[in-house]
């Protein structure tokens, strides 16, 4: 386990540009396009060392296929919190769970002046025209999916304090936008929707107040309505002001409040329907669609916040630790119910399987009621000590789970890629990087999606740290 962890959270030793890597296995022919990874790049910086997985520097690895060649790429993000990093030697801007060591007059100079990092290692995705490196600080950074140089930043509110975002924006193609939750903090706080067009236009569409917002890492969406899940790990917004503690340490568990879903019409912007349901916590939405009378929502669901702090790399270091299983849920929201206020709803379990890091066909099956298959990092239920060390495809209509997994190996995000010829929904590839703790080295896994069996694999001669999400850019798309 001591291997895995240096390896998987340690730092990355070089940034490099290999044009053709070795492959065990035959990678497919039809493959055309650039997978995008984001994460962090290294946990220490001048012999100080961050504390949670969702600290470090932004690091982004391209990995790009064409007639079964698959070259690679790695960069760290060029931003400030790189460059004051590099310059200063040390932790230069709070994180998720880091705090720089500012002293007193530090830490009161930093409420009216406060370092807003812009280590934007969380996710990806196309917005305003543009690929982003996206945070849940406000600021987005756009870069060039090619020579992954940073190309600018983005933000969806002029005031940059008092403010985060989730790091999923919803895309909706017919009207080429895309559409995110920003949360500002004050004495009444609020979830603001906006759109972002193509082009760069933005607009808030909804607006949704409250006394103690919650923690909001990504939210739903259906062909007419947003749907924002506030559960109850919630925050004094002067704590927040203040900034006295590193971000999350300010938010606290309190189940009495249950969650709260809201519903939020994607025209009006109007509040159409709230409903009440037993504390629960989750960092990913899966998929909403709207069937009969009723909103349906999937969700990667915890039974409390307790992942979180699983997630401290001194937790992850020991080898004793469990991380708590989260499990595909599915809730149904009723629009035809009486009324529109606490409205009470219960949910379904669609699989036991350890579930985290969710992705489906967004690009084809978003917000359709027909979708069926669900991919994810999970865990061996033999081998529940460590981190997640399986993938898992979960089919919602029969229920049945698929696996892969090889010892001492820990994969990364699967992300789909269908073929472009497909009959079926399933028929693709799965990719993953996967961290080889026993070569130290990484591998980009290809699968094939239908039956869940190893095709091929691109062998990294470095480690991957374990990061998050990535992006698939077809061929066209990444022209």
């Amino acid at each position: 386990m001591s291997d895995f962890f240096s390896l998987g959270f340690g730092k990355t030793e070089a940034e490099l540009d290999i044009p053709s890597l070795p492959v065990r296995g035959r990678m497919p022919e039809w493959l055309s396009g650039t997978l995008l990874r984001n994460g962090p790049g290294t946990f220490e910086v001048g012999g100080q060392h961050y504390r949670h997985w969702f600290d470090g520097l932004a690091m982004l690895h391209k990995f790009s296929f064409q007639n079964g060649n698959v070259s690679y790429a790695n960069k760290f993000l060029r931003n400030r919190s790189y460059a004051e990093a590099k310059a200063q030697g040390r932790i230069a801007f709070s994180e998720f769970a880091a705090d720089p060591c500012r002293g007193l007059f530090g830490r009161a100079m930093a409420v009216f002046r406060p370092d807003i990092t812009d280590s934007a290692k969380v996710s990806i995705a196309q917005l305003a025209g543009q690929v982003m490196a996206l945070a849940e600080t406000p600021i987005q950074v756009a870069f060039d999916p090619q020579t992954l140089e940073t190309a600018g930043v983005f933000q969806y509110e002029k005031n940059r304090v008092g403010q985060m975002t989730t790091v999923h924006p919803h895309l909706d193609e017919s009207r080429r936008e895309a559409y995110n939750v920003v949360t500002r903090y004050n004495a009444v706080s609020f979830y603001n929707i906006h759109s972002v067009s193509n082009t760069g236009k933005m607009q808030r569409i909804g607006s949704v107040p409250v006394t103690k917002p919650a923690y909001m890492h990504s939210f739903g969406m259906t062909q007419n309505y947003f749907i924002l899940a506030e559960f109850p790990l919630v925050v004094n917004p002067i704590d927040l002001l203040l900034w006295l503690k590193p971000y999350i340490e300010n938010f606290r568990w309190e189940p009495q409040r249950g969650t709260r879903i809201w519903l939020v019409h994607r025209g009006t912007g109007e509040v159409a329907a709230q409903y009440d349901t037993e504390a629960f916590f989750a960092f990913h939405h899966v998929n909403a669609f709207e069937q009969g009378d009723e909103v349906v929502l999937d969700i990667a669901a915890y039974e409390d916040a307790s992942i979180i702090q699983s997630y401290y790399l001194d937790k992850i270091k020991d080898a004793k630790s469990e991380l708590p299983f989260g499990n595909l849920r599915r809730y149904r929201l009723p629009l035809k119910a009486g009324k529109t206020r606490g409205i009470k709803v219960t949910y379904e379990t669609i699989s036991d399987a350890c579930m985290e890091l969710p992705h489906f066909d967004y690009a084809n099956y978003n917000l359709r009621a027909d979708y069926r298959y669900v991919y994810s990092i999970s865990i061996d239920e033999k081998r529940r000590q460590g981190f997640y060390n399986q993938l898992v495809k979960v089919d919602i209509q029969t229920r049945e789970t698929k696996t892969w997994t090889e010892e001492n190996c820990y994969p990364g995000e699967p992300i789909f890629v269908p073929k472009p010829d497909r009959m079926t929904e399933d028929d693709g590839v799965i990719l993953s990087v996967v961290l080889d703790a026993k070569r130290g080295t990484s591998f980009l896994l290809v699968l094939n999606a239908t039956t869940f069996e190893e095709i091929s694999r691109a062998e990294i001669p470095q480690p991957v740290l374990i990061g998050y999400h990535g992006i698939y850019l077809p061929e066209k798309e990444n022209a």
